[in-house]
């Protein structure tokens, strides 16, 4: 009998080892990768071991996941893969979305875009996507006008109205807070906000509005999007205990998308 009982343990044991998957997620460091480890609190009893891979910038962990070296990735919002994916020819999708991080704009030489001057220079993010983003952010305080036909893909090129003659330095989005001392003000997003210290409802002097096509989500490789680990991330990462994480931990500057 003992045997019997010895024997139905270890099977059991089996088949929960068996079942037991373990996929790579690539992060970028900050929120998103804090918010994955709750994500992967919440797996594990799924059935679901998510090991964590940090990347320092926007377009590593695309190319990673291309190539199979990543399960997923969830650090970036929408039409930024929609980019990605039109100029590399990636053949990766969304599965769900994450959050919503609101872009601000940062300065340790002024209060508020009405003091920066003429000639002032403000620091953006390079990629066409964030870079994009940035410019619509200050269209929207009034700063500048660009023509309302280029829609999301938005360039220093397509700016119509620039008052203040104000000049624009497109950095490494990594390196913008680090760039403060050397420009007037920059445009930041959140996760190196956050990173640097900087939180949005407090030390940012202008951010974004509420209403945002950009979105954070979790994409996959086509062929992986109806896998039975992708339903079970997307579940993880959309359950109430990740909610209420990411509310108490980041205090309102990160929306919950979903």
């Amino acid at each position: 009998m003992k045997k019997l009982i010895i024997a139905a343990a270890i099977a059991a044991l089996s088949a929960g080892a068996a079942f037991a998957e373990t996929i790579k997620v690539g992060v970028t460091p900050g929120e998103h990768a804090q918010i994955m480890e709750k994500v992967k609190e919440v797996a594990a009893p799924k059935g679901l071991d998510i090991e964590i891979l940090e990347f320092s910038d926007y377009v590593v962990p695309n190319q990673a996941l291309a190539d199979g070296d990543l399960n997923a990735n969830s650090f970036q919002h929408q039409p930024y893969l929609d980019n990605q994916i039109a100029d590399r020819g990636f053949d990766i999708v969304s599965v769900g979305t994450t959050i919503t991080t609101p872009m601000g704009v940062y300065s340790s030489k002024v209060k508020s875009l009405d003091e920066l001057k003429d000639g002032a220079t403000i620091g953006i993010p390079n990629d066409p996507t964030n870079g994009g983003r940035a410019l619509l952010v200050l269209a929207s305080k009034g700063l500048i006008k660009v023509k309302p036909e280029v829609g999301l893909k938005v360039t220093p090129s397509d700016i119509i109205e620039n008052p203040k003659n104000i000049t624009f330095a497109e950095l490494d989005a990594a390196q913008l807070p680090r760039s403060l001392a050397d420009v007037d003000a920059a445009v930041i997003n959140t996760n190196y906000a956050l990173e640097a210290d900087l939180h949005p409802k407090e030390d940012a002097i202008a951010i974004e509005g509420e209403k945002s096509p950009y979105a954070n989500v979790i994409a996959v490789r086509t062929a992986d999007k109806d896998a039975p680990w992708v339903k079970t991330l997307v579940e993880a990462y959309h359950d109430e205990k990740v909610r209420t994480f990411i509310n108490e931990t980041f205090k309102g500057a990160l929306i919950p998308s979903w």
